[in-house]
């Protein structure tokens, strides 16, 4: 299918599930979603916001102000992943756990304010990656209308560009969990450390990128073609002097660049 069939598709889909609870993080897939449900389904829309230590900081005000401009209503809720003594431990399945969580708080919600469905923002290049909490949303129910519609990340930044959002070429935002290696325990200094340090980052004018917890080094990652700018002596110090600060004994940049999912790497999918 080209790019008008697909929107075509994922029309007939949310027209077919009449009413539905969004996952919202206000990323650019459940920004697209909850735009195009809003448009056909109107008022059988709600959009929900996870307000967790495992999001960055500030991602919940980013969501509240889209839905509040789309003129969405908007509920938000605490996760309860962290509380969780299996999920804190930061095993592979720690997403499946998480997620887990989510759509069972979410279900009842749904229940309660008269919707039929939940559905989460997924997309078919998700599934190139290892992602154990689609285990969980097919377990409960949940729907994926991007998915079914077959549209994949580049799609959903044009559509998203044809349709005004101002999300079509914001970076992809990944749970800060996503930074720290698998069996190193979660804590909320972790994670306040990771988000942090990527702030930092971001304010220097940096677009895709990422800060990697291996105890005491920050690994950073950007794209190939912003490496050279740690070629600059006052970027550069400046850095590693707030990083240090931030707790972080030692500051690197891996020469591989970028990588979506670089954690995941040698894990079964």
């Amino acid at each position: 299918m080209n790019l008008a069939q697909k929107k075509t598709a994922l029309i007939r889909r949310l027209t077919a599930l009449k009413s539905v609870l969004i996952a919202f993080s206000g990323g650019v897939d459940s920004t697209l979603l909850l735009k195009m449900a809003h448009d056909v389904l109107k008022d059988g829309v709600v959009a929900v916001t996870a307000m967790s230590a495992l999001q960055p900081a500030h991602e919940a005000e980013t969501a509240m102000e889209q839905a509040e401009a789309m003129g969405v209503k908007h509920v938000t809720f605490h996760a309860r992943a962290l509380a969780d003594t299996e999920f804190v431990k930061n095993e592979p399945d720690r997403c499946y756990r998480c997620k887990r969580f989510l759509f069972q708080d979410l279900l009842p919600m749904a229940h309660e304010l008269g919707l039929a469905h939940v559905a989460h923002g997924a997309n078919v290049d998700d599934l190139k990656d290892y992602r154990p909490g689609f285990r969980a949303a097919e377990e409960l129910g949940i729907v994926a209308p991007l998915l079914d519609a077959g549209l994949g990340k580049q799609e959903i930044r044009i559509l998203s560009r044809q349709l005004k959002l101002s999300t079509w070429d914001k970076p992809a935002m990944a749970c800060l969990a996503s930074r720290i290696p698998y069996g190193t325990r979660l804590t909320g200094k972790r994670l306040e450390m990771v988000d942090a340090a990527e702030a930092l980052l971001y304010q220097e004018g940096f677009g895709s990128c990422r800060v990697r917890y291996h105890d005491a080094i920050a690994r950073i990652e950007v794209s190939e073609a912003d490496i050279q700018r740690f070629q600059d002596n006052a970027l550069r110090r400046n850095l590693v002097e707030k990083m240090k600060k931030l707790g972080f004994a030692f500051i690197t940049v891996d020469l591989a660049g970028y990588v979506q999912g670089s954690m995941n790497q040698g894990i079964k999918k």
